[in-house]
């Protein structure tokens, strides 16, 4: 207390005039229209510009949060497509009965972990069997296809990466539905791929875009895998081959949706009935 009146007594002309000085911009806002407005003009940009600080700030920490709901939602919004639901028109005489059953559903993961630079790469995500993912579904994102899943534990599992020397993946062009077959080798590094059996007769040009076919049954039909940057006849047969740019980042993917086609083990059993029919013939 006495270092205060110390400190009080030692200020008092400077503290009076400080004082004398707010009474006299009170008493000139309060009596002049026009430097009222300017003063409360700049405290309202002073007050404005912390609240957009503030704004920006809660806005950043809250990013993963909003992420995540973002791709949730996508995941939703994904399930209610046409392209997720399978065609079951029906046409008897002159009567058309169409009806839609859902195909695939979508499940949102968050990548933890992520290959790019080896010969065989591989992903993991931070869901598991608990949120209803099983090995053999596809995996994409909202840019084209990511891979499949291989092992699952409750909470996590893991996806052969399409930048994996096995992989192969039936595509078309996009204008004329013209297939072939999209594989990789480290040679084409993260951001390209190889499409193969593309005969010469097939017409198209560089920046073409190329999707996914009906032909897989990981994938629904027209998830863009990417676009033509170069081609070439290969050597000794009648097709191109062609360098794609992928359309994924591998280098930069954050979020992904595990693909469950739900008719899938019923396309499985009998596609392999026909294969055990034709190995006994």
């Amino acid at each position: 207390m006495r270092n205060l009146f110390l400190f009080l007594s030692r200020n008092y002309f400077f503290i009076l005039f400080l004082l004398t000085e707010a009474v006299c911009f009170y008493l000139i806002a309060q009596n002049n229209t026009y430097h009222n407005a300017g003063m409360l003009n700049s405290a309202n940009q002073v007050v404005a510009s912390i609240y957009d600080g503030v704004s920006k700030v809660t806005d950043y920490l809250n990013l993963a949060e909003n992420n995540k709901r973002l791709a949730e939602e996508n995941a939703q919004l994904r399930a209610m497509i046409p392209a997720s639901h399978f065609d079951t028109t029906v046409v008897k005489s002159t009567v058309s009965d169409t009806l839609h059953n859902q195909q695939y559903s979508y499940i949102e993961a968050r990548v933890i972990n992520n290959s790019t630079n080896r010969r065989n790469n591989y992903l993991t995500l931070n869901r598991g069997a608990d949120a209803g993912i099983a090995p053999e579904m596809g995996v994409i994102t909202g840019h084209g296809i990511i891979g499949i899943v291989k092992e699952v534990s409750a909470h996590y599992s893991t996806v052969i990466s399409f930048l994996n020397t096995q992989s192969k993946v039936s595509v078309r062009f996009k204008k004329n539905n013209y297939n072939g077959s999209m594989i990789w080798d480290s040679d084409n590094g993260p951001t390209e791929a190889t499409v193969i059996d593309i005969p010469r007769h097939v017409p198209f040009k560089k920046g073409d875009t190329l999707v996914t076919t009906a032909y897989s049954a990981y994938y629904p039909e027209g998830i863009m895998v990417g676009t033509v940057k170069e081609f070439y006849l290969d050597p000794g047969s009648n097709s191109y081959q062609i360098i794609l740019n992928l359309s994924v980042g591998f280098n930069d993917v954050s979020y992904v949706y595990v693909v469950n086609n739900l008719l899938k083990a019923e396309r499985k059993k009998l596609e392999d009935n026909l294969k055990d029919v034709s190995r006994n013939n």
